[in-house]
């Protein structure tokens, strides 16, 4: 993951560009991550009494979001999918009090007291942070994306589409996140041109159908962006297609939702351990090695990869942070 900065996101006042603003107040608890990890911690902690929200980019953005069969998670009996499970989590938590915005965390700074993260929606203060981003961000950027971030490279459609009102935009992805994210773009950009790596789509085929039936929509099949390119904004990228041959295609925006399976912690600016795999390093009680700021689920870079561990680090991670607030000397056993 690439950390966009703020400019791109937020108003000259600091404010959302769509106008979405969070709470002035000082959260206790801020999680980042919706997954089973995420919205577990978030159910805990605002059991507890905590001022909590959760800051998710999509639910299905993450791997449980992705899987469609489900058949062994405890107490959830038949087979369900991903999103179904997680539409369980979420209403259990916003049922104890807790919020879930939907927004790309862009940067943070969990030294400060208190601590803050920047998000698309804005800027969360936070007593403690719970880190639950998963492992799915990409191995290394495009050539290029780095460079034109906040200058035509973008991770989120819903927050930069109206920069590129008429104009003609590149999507570069097969998920279901790709595709909302292109559906999303059609009603600000003259022509979308979904760029896929595979030959079909990873994505609900409801979805699929209504962005091939689009009329501004242009899907771009087996290709391979290998270069981002401009001069001071995005001016094109190049393509390389898996059966042969190269294309230059002219557009002023290109929209990124590649994934690979690194843990998604750039955001953090290397302020927490990490493993040489990526993987946050925390405690028996899910701290990092930042004071307050905890850590759980594939964030962790665990052998094992289950939403039932996720959800189970995350319920830790909550009762430690409510310890940490209370500092009282042990986790409360019984909530």
């Amino acid at each position: 993951m690439v950390t966009v900065p703020m400019e791109l996101h937020l108003g000259l006042n600091g404010m959302a560009t769509d106008g979405a603003s969070p709470s002035e107040a000082t959260y206790d608890v801020v999680v980042v991550g919706g997954g089973p990890a995420g919205l577990t911690a978030a159910l805990y902690a605002a059991r507890a009494g905590l001022k909590t929200v959760v800051l998710d980019k999509s639910p299905r953005a993450s791997a449980l979001g992705m899987t469609g069969h489900i058949e062994n998670y405890p107490g959830v009996p038949g087979v369900t999918t991903g999103l179904e499970l997680l539409e369980h989590f979420r209403r259990q938590a916003e049922g104890f009090g807790a919020e879930v915005v939907t927004a790309q965390v862009l940067s943070a700074d969990v030294r400060l007291d208190p601590k803050e993260v920047i998000a698309s929606t804005g800027t969360y203060r936070a007593r403690t942070v719970v880190v639950a981003t998963g492992a799915m961000a990409k191995s290394r950027p495009v050539p290029g994306e780095e460079a034109y971030v906040g200058r035509g490279v973008s991770y989120c459609a819903t927050c930069d589409a109206a920069f590129f009102k008429g104009q003609e935009v590149a999507v570069v992805g097969e998920n279901d996140e790709a595709v909302e994210e292109a559906l999303h773009l059609t009603r600000f950009a003259s022509t979308v041109h979904v760029v896929t790596p595979s030959a079909k789509f990873k994505a609900e085929p409801a979805l699929v159908e209504h962005l091939i039936r689009t009329p501004n929509v242009r899907v771009l099949s087996s290709y391979r962006v290998v270069e981002i390119f401009g001069n001071g904004r995005v001016e094109g990228i190049r393509l390389a297609r898996r059966t042969g041959g190269e294309a230059v295609l002219p557009v002023r925006g290109v929209f990124v939702y590649l994934q690979g399976n690194r843990p998604a912690v750039d955001f953090l600016h290397g302020a927490v351990r990490t493993t040489p795999e990526g993987g946050v390093v925390v405690d028996a009680e899910m701290q990092t090695s930042v004071p307050g700021v905890f850590a759980a689920g594939d964030v962790l870079c665990r052998r094992v990869r289950q939403a039932v561990i996720a959800a189970a680090d995350g319920a830790l991670a909550a009762m430690a942070a409510e310890r940490y607030l209370t500092g009282r000397q042990a986790i409360r056993s019984q909530w």
